[in-house]
Parts: structure tokens; sequence; C-alpha cells
């Protein structure tokens, strides 16, 4: 059974996921791979304002291609997580508290989620167009600079995805490769 989830995820909201849940995300996204987790973290270092509010926020892997004519964006699938490994826990202890991607997570990544509340999902690789029709609206909202990897504010109405690391380190990938297969299914 899909739960219904309304963007943004407070902390509180991500410790009730459980790693296995699949959801449907619905409200606002921001898509950033990692040369715009590298500039993010900087910033942060630096102690600089964010281009937009990380405080509940939720960020999709992501870099999609271009929109068709009369389409909001083009594909959208998932990119490998593991490369924004070295920038996520410094985005969820200020505040980032959802993740969409793909593929396995650091433990530095996933202690950070244990330790202030944030859950990993996953996405389907490959379904990318699929993904897409779940987009309502696109604006890109920093780096423009970088193409498709430019950080965007997207609108999202029932985004699948499925709870693959809870807030409690719960690990789908880890607790049965067979049951996250079927359930992803």
């Amino acid at each position: 059974m899909e739960k219904r989830i309304t963007l943004p995820l407070t902390r509180e909201a991500a410790r009730e996921i459980r790693s296995g849940d699949q959801l449907l995300l619905s409200g606002v996204i921001y898509t950033a791979r990692d040369a715009a987790h590298k500039r993010l973290v900087e910033l942060v270092e630096k102690g600089e304002k964010l281009p937009f509010d990380i405080e509940n926020a939720t960020i999709y892997y992501v870099g999609p291609t271009p929109a068709k004519p009369g389409s909001v964006i083009g594909s959208a699938g998932p990119t490998t997580s593991y490369r924004m490994d070295a920038y996520s826990p410094t985005l969820i202890r200020e505040g980032e508290t959802g993740m969409i991607g793909k593929g396995k997570r650091s433990p530095e990544v996933i202690e950070a989620m244990k330790k202030y509340g944030a859950v990993y999902f996953a996405a389907i690789g490959g379904a990318g167009a699929l993904l897409s029709s779940c987009i309502k609206s696109a604006e890109i909202v920093a780096y423009e600079d970088l193409g498709a990897e430019a950080v965007r504010k997207l609108e999202v109405t029932d985004l699948p995805v499925v709870a693959v690391i809870d807030s409690f380190g719960n690990n789908l990938y880890e607790s049965g490769r067979q049951e996250y297969l079927q359930t992803c299914s």
C-alpha cells in the first residue's frame, strides 16, 4: 500500500517513514547533483546563505533532459547517489530531510540521517520519462551555468518512491535485496 506524503518533509514526519515504505510524494522538491552539491557545501562552509531554504527540503539527484515543446521538463530519472555522499552529511545537518536517488549510501550519510532525522528514497532508474510526468512545474533557482545540473525547484504530484534507508538506519539494500526488488515492481 502506498502512503501519500505532502512536502516539505519535517524531521518528525521523516521519523515516521520506515524502510520499505512505498510513497507518493507531492509538493516542492529541489534538484541537485554533485557539482551543485559542492557549491552548496562551499556556501555553508563560508557561512553564506543557500539559494533555497534547506530546512525540511527534499533533494532529487537528477539532471533532467531538455523539455520538449509543451512539456514542463524532459526525462527526469535518478542519478547514482554515492556521488553526493561527500556533501550530504553537511546538508542534512543544515536541515535537509529527504534525498531521492538510486544506489547505496555511505556509512557517514547514514549516520547523519540517524542523528538529524532524514530519509533516503529510491526512484526507479530507467523510468525518467514516467517520473517526469509527475513534475507539474520546474524553475531554475541556482547555478544555471551547470545546465542540466542546475538547481531546480520542482512541484511534483504523486512522485513514486520507496524509502530505502529510514532515519533509524534501517536499510532495505541490506535487509533484503529480494524484498526490495519485489517492492519496486
